[in-house]
């Protein structure tokens, strides 16, 4: 084969290298390594350097990346006037040396002869007109090692390297944006533990910061894994009672025996096992809050007990007369519907307005779709830390991905499929197969259990996404109106509204 068409042949594969690292790598140090060792591999250069111009040093520039070189060796090539770097700075064009030490212009450089450099290759950086800094190589062994016919190509590595730089810094900003809008939700809602900026999410931010500083009992309905606990705490840990224990118990976790005895505590002998005296959970708290989580699955003997705790502050331990009283406040949380339990007549009408006085439903994540990817970047700062620190975002696909998919497991779910993606991405950036979600399509609207409104939902978000997010089309195959599909999207806060 003719050696220019071996090289025209590895210079291709080494621009599309390029091409997919300016996809990949999103931290500006790792990509400019990368782009030079792909450069200097292809023309088989010793030694090379990317520098960017910084206006924050004297010498106007900063090396960004460098292969085979010393501080001392680079300090010699970059610093005087009379160098091929400050040459290619100051005119903008590239400077091809054939045989250094023969040349007219460069050939009595200190750098040059100290360091017995053979052959020069160096191209200007420029992003859109603006030159932004410069690519160096060269070899100490060979003459003539850099010809005219490599000059396309390194120029091409140039262009690429510059746009790869405009992506990074883009990304960058936007992840620093996203950081910031975070940061600015929680010093305006004062709950930090809590990710969301959706309309349903102010509402529920609005409701708890008018609850901090009283007493009242809140009810927290939603299904599994929307958060109900992390409301539960901010309220606590941000009211008046901060300074005080909170105590949660799981309500549903426990025999009826052993969760009264964890609640109310139990006198020394009053059943098998109770060695000693012991303090119950409404004791421990004194003063502060209990969290009864999953309050539904309280048996009727313990919701007579918690209703006395609720209307008189007192409670009796197990086994024990003795009435004692405790100054605690209670939030209770139920992925299940009371109304309904109270019908059935499974749950005391009494208590349930004893415990709603204030309600906050927490959305399932399908219903606040424009926090998933706020959400998915904070879960993504909290695992890539250590040997995958690297990890720097998400491709476009993979975000789209998360948004669409119906979550549910809610929040937790997409939690742990954000722990999980981290630990599988092999690149700068979580991709789309990284994540391990089942695909969309193979969800069943009509799954049994599922409430009727949210297969209304699956089935308008699934034919939305066939007619390619047209909602005129959208209407027509499904026969309603553009006003009420508009309205219907607006009520589910969807992206595709």
């Amino acid at each position: 084969m003719h050696p220019a068409t071996d090289v025209s042949q590895n210079s291709l594969r080494a621009l599309s290298d390029i091409a997919l690292t300016i996809n990949s790598i999103q931290e500006q140090r790792a990509l400019l390594r990368h782009v030079l060792e792909i450069a200097m591999a292809t023309l088989e250069a010793e030694r090379g350097f990317i520098l960017l111009t910084d206006d924050e040093h004297d010498e106007g520039f900063t090396v960004k990346a460098r292969h085979n070189f010393t501080d001392a060796q680079l300090d010699t090539l970059v610093q005087p006037s009379t160098s091929v770097v400050y040459e290619v700075l100051r005119e903008g064009a590239p400077v091809l040396i054939y045989e250094a030490l023969e040349d007219d212009r460069f050939g009595g450089s200190e750098s040059i002869v100290l360091q017995q450099i053979q052959s020069i290759a160096c191209v200007p950086l420029r992003l859109k007109e603006r030159q932004i800094g410069a690519i160096y190589l060269d070899s100490v062994t060979q003459r003539g090692r850099f010809t005219r016919d490599h000059l396309p190509f390194l120029e091409a590595v140039a262009n690429q390297a510059a746009i790869a730089l405009e992506n990074a810094q883009l990304y960058q900003s936007l992840r620093e944006e996203n950081r910031q809008l975070r940061t600015e939700m929680q010093r305006l809602h004062g709950f930090d533990e809590i990710i969301g900026d959706s309309p349903r999410m102010r509402e529920i931010f609005d409701v708890m910061s008018r609850v901090l500083d009283s007493d009242t009992t809140v009810l927290i309905e939603g299904e599994s894994g929307t958060g109900k606990e992390l409301v539960a705490r901010a309220i606590h840990y941000n009211g008046h009672r901060k300074d005080k224990p909170f105590v949660a118990i799981f309500c549903g976790a426990l025999s009826d025996e052993l969760l009264e005895s964890e609640l109310f505590g139990h006198k020394k002998g009053a059943f098998t096992g109770a060695a000693s005296d012991k303090k119950g959970l409404f004791e421990a708290a004194d003063g502060g809050t209990v969290f009864l989580d999953e309050v539904g699955d309280l048996s009727p003997r313990l919701q007579t007990a918690l209703l006395r705790v609720l209307q008189s502050g007192e409670i009796k331990r197990v086994g024990e007369t003795a009435v004692r009283r405790v100054d605690v406040r209670i939030l209770s949380a139920t992925n299940k519907a009371l109304g309904e339990l109270v019908k059935a007549g499974d749950f005391r009408e009494d208590l349930l307005y004893r415990l709603n006085t204030i309600p906050v439903t927490m959305p399932p994540l399908r219903f606040r779709r424009t926090d998933i990817p706020m959400l998915a970047h904070h879960f993504l700062d909290v695992y890539a830390v250590r040997s995958r620190a690297h990890i720097r975002g998400f491709t476009p696909e993979a975000l789209k991905t998360l948004q669409n998919y119906p979550w549910p497991g809610n929040v937790r779910e997409l939690q742990n499929t954000v722990e999980r993606a981290v630990v599988m991405a092999r690149g700068d950036l979580i991709e789309r197969p990284d994540l391990r979600l089942p695909d969309q399509q193979t969800i069943d609207p009509f799954e049994p259990g599922i409430a009727l409104k949210e297969a209304e939902r699956r089935i308008v978000l699934r034919t939305l996404n066939d007619c390619d997010g047209n909602i005129s089309e959208t209407a027509r195959v499904l026969d309603v109106s553009r006003r009420w599909l508009h309205y219907r999207l607006k009520e589910w806060d969807t992206s595709d509204a």
